[in-house]
């Protein structure tokens, strides 16, 4: 029989945050006070098809038909900088009351993200910080997800077994398949209520983070 639940933990872009505009609006506006226009969809398409090969979040043009590489680098590194800021990035309306109510629960609470040392200050600004034991980011793991070897070292800080962790985040692979592999109980969010890949029962999806506290007391039963 499984213990009860013990730790969540939480996958931050598209669960808890998500960008007020996208990459390429923001890309685009950045360019023009350099003096360059970009198409805002050119960049976008660029931008997935650069991070889908590098698979990293550090800004990369791909080919946006400019070739200036000190202008490159300029931009890329305002670019860091402007998403190290809470400015641009939107606390979803149900994520804090949802990490309240763990911390009510007596819930411990940790973060494991495909991100880099910029986390801490988003979070922070965003005033989720004081929700988290630990930040766990693909930087820090050296491994990002899928590779199980993050969830693996999380399970290490939470200092209990699988089975006593749950799992919350928005990615069919990297946060629900993974998890569940390594017999965490994994959550899919699926906010805007898609119903994609049919093996997921619907005890373990949620259209909103503000189902999981039943979630959690049945899972508990």
């Amino acid at each position: 029989m499984r213990g009860p639940v013990r730790w969540v933990l939480w996958d931050v872009k598209d669960t808890l945050l998500k960008v007020r505009r996208s990459v390429g609006e923001q890309y685009c506006s950045e360019a023009e006070r350099a003096g360059i226009k970009l198409p805002a969809a050119q960049v976008e398409t660029a931008f997935r098809q650069a991070y889908r090969t590098i698979s990293r979040l550090f800004p990369n043009y791909g080919r946006c038909g400019v070739d200036d590489p000190a202008l490159l680098d300029r931009l890329a590194n305002n670019l860091y900088h402007n998403f190290s800021g809470p400015e641009n990035w939107e606390v979803f309306p149900d994520s804090n009351r949802t990490l309240m109510f763990c911390t009510a629960l007596g819930l411990k609470q940790g973060v494991v993200s495909n991100f880099d040392k910029r986390l801490e200050g988003i979070l922070r600004g965003c005033s989720l910080l004081t929700h988290f034991s630990f930040l766990l980011t693909s930087e820090e793991a050296g491994v990002a997800k899928p590779d199980p070897g993050i969830f693996t070292q999380a399970l290490v800080r939470c200092g209990v077994p699988a089975s006593s962790v749950v799992h919350v985040g928005d990615h069919y692979v990297n946060d629900y398949l993974i998890s569940r592999s390594l017999g965490i109980r994994g959550y899919l969010l699926d906010r805007q209520d898609c119903h994609g890949h049919l093996d997921v029962p619907p005890q373990h999806r949620l259209q909103s983070l503000d189902e999981l506290p039943a979630r959690l007391k049945l899972d508990a039963d």
